[in-house]
């Protein structure tokens, strides 16, 4: 067990970072006993109706342009697939009777590390054109509760759970540097930024990405927000919308960091809470949140985009002037194919752009970018994720766009590393950022 990894563990139903390594702590008997709690109704009717006709593999990007079919995503699932016919099945427990059941090992962990985490952004394709209904996606992210307890998850993503616990963000972020920030903020747009405010209508959260690799995010929406009269605050308390814990796939550090966001909301009083430019965290604090503390939200959560076309909608955005390049866009798979946001971007869009084609296909139908799923603080997954970034950069030669646009800050940094890869010269933007870009000035 790695240093890394030892910091990892659970004392008394609480994930704790620990000061000094302890050795042992994670194991396959943990794992398997993970695994086993995570078989039930839903994963149990998965399993059974499987028809193995492999059409999964066509909506994975990594078994396409890899060609490797050890990437087929109904396969990175055997070892809770094993789980459950060894422990939950009649013909399990006869092949045990007779030895002939197939053993979830620790060899066949960590075999099973890269199929789980570096090839799989949980992006929900797979499921989407399933025939039988199967969640693979969910089942992915079932199986990391095993690995992690069995201590086969990579250590990018752990480090980064680790991180997220000590200070709130999975880069190791504090306050004192989203204060720097907020400073050049205020001092670029002669705006205020609030912090701490009570009973202002939203709690704004952003991810460390955004803070690190474009601020511009934040003197748009504090540009936007003037602009249209909307209340708002950040939090001292907590300002990290990712969460680390459920990227790789543990419930108890999953819950608290929704819990640190549920605190603050509660402390500033606010009804409503924007995710930011970030589609993992949307469906982190949106779907997963309160299923992950045990009871409902005392108040509404939505994405940055679904505000803005609100507000677009109510009048309360002027913009003026049209962009001209030849714009197309990504749609972030937990904004669009999980969650259902598809219509608002594109009324942003045709605010601001005149000559706007969309991708072949798009909304539900998005290829991932590959980044996502943890995919992204997993520095050996680099090779397949460039790998799998190839189905979108073949999407993108099909338009032949000026400029891409799209509304997450990992997906925006995979397609600008991975446009950067292939020597495609398509500079890529955030959607909030253009629409502050065309607002009508204030007399």
């Amino acid at each position: 067990m790695s240093q890394v990894e030892s910091k990892l563990t659970l004392e008394q139903g609480r994930t704790q970072p620990q000061a000094a390594p302890k050795a042992g702590e994670l194991s396959l008997e943990r794992g398997l006993a993970a695994f086993r709690a995570e078989v039930d109704g839903p994963v149990a009717a998965f399993f059974s109706s499987c028809v193995h006709c492999g059409i999964c593999a066509q909506a994975c990007p990594f078994y396409l342009e890899t060609g490797d079919p050890k990437y087929t995503p109904i396969l990175k699932l055997e070892p809770l697939r094993r789980v459950w016919e060894n422990d939950f099945t009649l013909l399990g427990k006869i092949k045990g009777k007779l030895g002939l059941q197939q053993k979830v090992t620790d060899a066949m962990l960590a075999e099973w590390e890269e199929l789980l985490y570096d090839s799989c952004s949980m992006c929900g394709r797979c499921s989407m054109v399933c025939p039988v209904g199967n969640d693979l996606a969910l089942m992915i992210r079932k199986s990391r509760e095993g690995m992690v307890q069995a201590g086969h998850a990579p250590e990018g993503l752990i480090a980064a759970s680790v991180r997220a616990i000590q200070t709130g963000s999975p880069m190791g972020l504090q306050w004192k540097t989203l204060a720097v920030q907020i400073n050049h903020v205020q001092t670029s747009s002669g705006l205020e930024v609030p912090v701490d405010k009570d009973g202002a209508e939203y709690l704004v959260l952003l991810s460390s990405m955004e803070i690190i690799n474009f601020p511009e995010y934040l003197e748009a929406i504090t540009k936007i927000f003037d602009h249209a009269g909307v209340t708002w605050t950040l939090s001292t308390q907590c300002f990290e919308a990712t969460n680390a814990g459920i990227q790789i796939g543990n419930k108890d550090i999953a819950a608290q960091l929704v819990e640190r966001v549920v605190a603050a909301a509660e402390k500033l009083k606010v009804p409503k809470v924007i995710s930011p430019e970030c589609g993992h965290a949307f469906t982190a604090i949106r779907w997963e949140g309160p299923n992950l503390i045990g009871r409902p939200y005392p108040f509404k959560v939505f994405h940055i985009i679904e505000v803005l076309d609100e507000l677009r909608a109510a009048g309360r955005i002027k913009t003026e002037g049209m962009e001209t390049d030849r714009l197309s866009m990504h749609d972030p798979c937990n904004l669009a194919r999980k969650s259902g946001v598809i219509q608002q971007q594109r009324n942003l869009m045709n605010l601001v752009a005149e000559n706007f084609v969309e991708l072949k296909e798009h909304g539900k139908f998005q290829w991932c970018c590959g980044a996502g799923g943890g995919v992204s603080s997993n520095e050996r997954a680099e090779p397949l994720k460039m790998a799998a970034f190839k189905r979108k950069k073949a999407q993108i030669e099909e338009v032949n766009p000026e400029r891409m646009v799209t509304m997450c800050a990992t997906c925006r940094t995979q397609l600008e590393e991975g446009l950067e890869e292939f020597n495609m010269e398509i500079p890529v933007v955030g959607l909030t950022e253009m629409i502050a870009e065309h607002l009508v000035e204030k007399n």
